[in-house]
């Protein structure tokens, strides 16, 4: 019994002390860093209506991204306010903070931990990255430390400070719980996910590390009750930094564009297209006469590199291209037709143009080979169709099976057949024949046109 306590005793004295040594100093953190973190509140001469962004509506996506007021809080009449949060990074009165908190605004008022307050003016914002630079008339500042990104680790502690729902210097504490997310709509900005606290206010305000340097701008939220679920975004501080220094510079962010349209790759279609792993961006449409299509990349490569830098994951891609100065030159590598090529390209410059898709129209219908092992019929295209579609081939969907693997692959009536795999598809005839040539059970990759988008969908072949 004795040397059961014993060696309790000597488990604890060892323990406590190791434990102690893991947990980070945040009250000297806060005390050191939380000077340089402001308030920010904004006042428009737009009433804020329900239904309008910023006011959850009942359709409202469970995606709460802190443009929501606090429960119960009525807009004013003739003036609506937003409140948020930012850091000092310079001694002069450059601030950092989120766009959707200045966007708003007719004017922007700073509050600073030791209750002054400063107007502001906003030297710019960028919506793609959610990210806004404003300058208060001030001097000597105490300012934040800016750390390095790409070197936190996963199960890192981090630590927040800003206003929820306008509770000033409020401190939250958590892990990092993810790198590298993607989020819906978000294309460029390889989110921090945390399970730090965060709730309406807290946006643009800093993410500490351990040593207490900012390592992101927290952002968004992830609710379904418009509160803290755990699931928090940090925009990385190199995304923000670069962008506050082209706003600074030039009052707006340049992008580089290849005139690409990307998906990613799957377990099907990797096999689909000869891959031994699921990666990269598989290109399912080129912009006529965009840097792509000049340097040669075509519809079906799969985009493995760009600058030497891996695309593991379509959604790597963009943020490589968009970092790239437009105009510059890049090496892009692409998976073709079973081996790995260096395409040399010119980048473009991003712009905000955007299309509207159409719905084709049905013209006569035929069976065969593709209706029995697809689990759809097929028609060709008029010479008015091509037109309108702007495609020189491909044939249309006419019927798609009920339960077949079209119909559980999302095939819909109305679509357009460009190709499979790598090879076009120029009519029904022929499409009969390459389907016969293709063994039970294979999977192949439809290259599938629907209004203005091009999308591959990878779908198993029933028996011949």
């Amino acid at each position: 019994m004795n040397r059961l306590i014993l060696s309790l005793a000597l488990f604890l004295n060892l323990a406590v002390p190791a434990v102690a040594r893991e947990l980070p100093d945040f009250p000297d953190l806060v005390e050191e860093h939380g000077p340089a973190v402001v308030n920010i509140s904004t006042t428009s001469a737009r009433a804020t209506q329900p239904g309008a962004p910023g006011v959850p509506g009942p359709d409202d996506d469970p995606s709460d991204f802190f443009r929501r007021p606090p429960p119960g809080q009525a807009p004013r009449d003739n003036q609506g306010q937003s409140l948020g949060s930012g850091f000092i990074i310079s001694a002069d009165g450059f601030i950092l903070t989120n766009a959707h908190v200045v966007e708003a605004g007719d004017e922007v008022t700073v509050r600073l931990n030791d209750k002054r307050e400063f107007s502001a003016k906003v030297i710019g914002s960028d919506k793609r990255t959610d990210v806004a630079l404003i300058k208060i008339d001030a001097s000597a500042l105490p300012v934040v430390k800016i750390g390095d990104a790409t070197k936190l680790r996963v199960g890192e502690w981090v630590l927040a400070i800003g206003s929820p729902f306008g509770f000033e210097n409020t401190v939250t504490a958590g892990i990092v719980s993810a790198k590298g997310r993607s989020l819906p709509q978000e294309n460029f900005v390889p989110f921090i996910q945390t399970d730090v606290a965060i709730n309406p206010g807290n946006s643009g305000g800093p993410l500490f590390n351990e040593r207490g340097e900012v390592v992101g701008i927290n952002s968004q939220i992830y609710s379904r009750t418009g509160g803290s679920m755990g699931l928090s975004f940090a925009i990385p501080i190199d995304v923000a930094m670069d962008v506050a220094n082209q706003l600074k510079a030039t009052g707006k962010v340049t992008r580089g564009r290849i005139g690409v349209v990307i998906q990613e790759v799957t377990k099907e279609l990797a096999e689909s297209f000869g891959l031994a792993k699921a990666q990269g961006a598989l290109v399912n449409s080129v912009e006529k006469g965009g840097p792509a299509d000049k340097a040669g990349i075509e519809t079906s490569d799969v985009i493995l590199q760009f600058n030497d830098k891996p695309v593991t994951s379509s959604a790597d891609l963009p943020r490589l291209v968009a970092a790239t100065r437009p105009g510059s030159k890049a090496t892009i590598q692409v998976w073709r037709k079973g081996a790995a090529r260096e395409i040399p390209i010119t980048v473009g410059e991003l712009s905000d143009e955007r299309k509207v898709a159409e719905k084709p129209r049905k013209h006569g219908s035929k069976g065969g080979e593709a209706a029995t092992r697809l689990g759809m019929s097929f028609v060709e295209l008029t010479a008015e169709q091509r037109k309108e579609f702007d495609v020189g081939h491909g044939v249309l969907v006419d019927e798609v099976q009920p339960q077949s693997n079209a119909a559980r692959a999302g095939i819909r009536r109305g679509d357009i057949l460009l190709a499979i795999n790598n090879n076009d598809v120029n009519s029904v005839e022929q499409l009969n024949r390459m389907i016969g040539q293709f063994e039970k059970s294979r999977s192949v990759a439809l290259l599938i046109r629907r209004g203005d988008s091009n999308l591959y969908v990878p779908l198993r072949l029933g028996a011949n």
